[in-house]
């Protein structure tokens, strides 16, 4: 996914305010061998590259003074009730060196499953992303989450995921984190006859 950026002289809360009402958004490219760069995106077009998952989770080219850098989106700050994007970063991305980043979870066949359908359990996603470490290269634009065989009783951990071939769990402390869990919904009992 391409996207145009323009290098930013002055910094500061006043040239920010100013840079943001005249439509456009102040952000950062970091990392890389290259200094820091202040760089400033058409506030519209950055809102509308926001809005698809593939921005978020994806290698990106970002095309700055004519020239093209591949960078990894970092943070986005949103305005608290004006559709309004703040100020963005964005990291370079070396192809040679891991990255760890988050990426969503797509969940299918819950219907299917023996859980639901037979057993009218409740299946409860406890997360709708994970945490991976890969090269450039190997980036999925999400992982996917079969829960068609899903039995009462049963968790999916981040073991049970089908990694693509380059990508590992970044677990941070927790051995092997659960995905989704299984539960049979609470039955009220029937009050007893006098």
């Amino acid at each position: 996914m391409q996207f145009n950026a323009f290098e930013r002289n002055k910094q500061g809360t006043g040239a920010s305010r100013r840079l943001r009402n005249s439509g456009r958004a102040p952000g950062i490219v970091y990392g890389g061998t290259a200094a820091p760069a202040l760089i400033e995106i058409d506030h519209n077009e950055l809102w509308y590259a926001l809005k698809k998952e593939a921005f978020h989770g994806a290698v990106l080219e970002m095309n700055l003074g004519g020239a093209a850098q591949k960078v990894l989106l970092r943070d986005v700050q949103y305005h608290p009730y004006k559709p309004q994007v703040l100020h963005i970063d964005f990291q370079r991305v070396d192809a040679n060196t891991k990255l760890t980043l988050k990426v969503p979870l797509h969940f299918n066949g819950e219907e299917n499953s023996s859980a639901v359908k037979i057993d009218k359990c409740l299946v409860t996603r406890i997360t709708n992303e994970v945490e991976i470490t890969c090269l450039p290269a190997d980036i999925p634009e999400f992982i996917a989450v079969d829960l068609s065989a899903l039995t009462k009783g049963q968790s999916i951990h981040a073991s049970d995921l089908s990694l693509p071939k380059g990508v590992a769990i970044a677990a941070h402390g927790k051995v092997n984190p659960v995905i989704v869990s299984v539960s049979t919904p609470a039955v009220e009992e029937a009050p007893a006859a006098e």
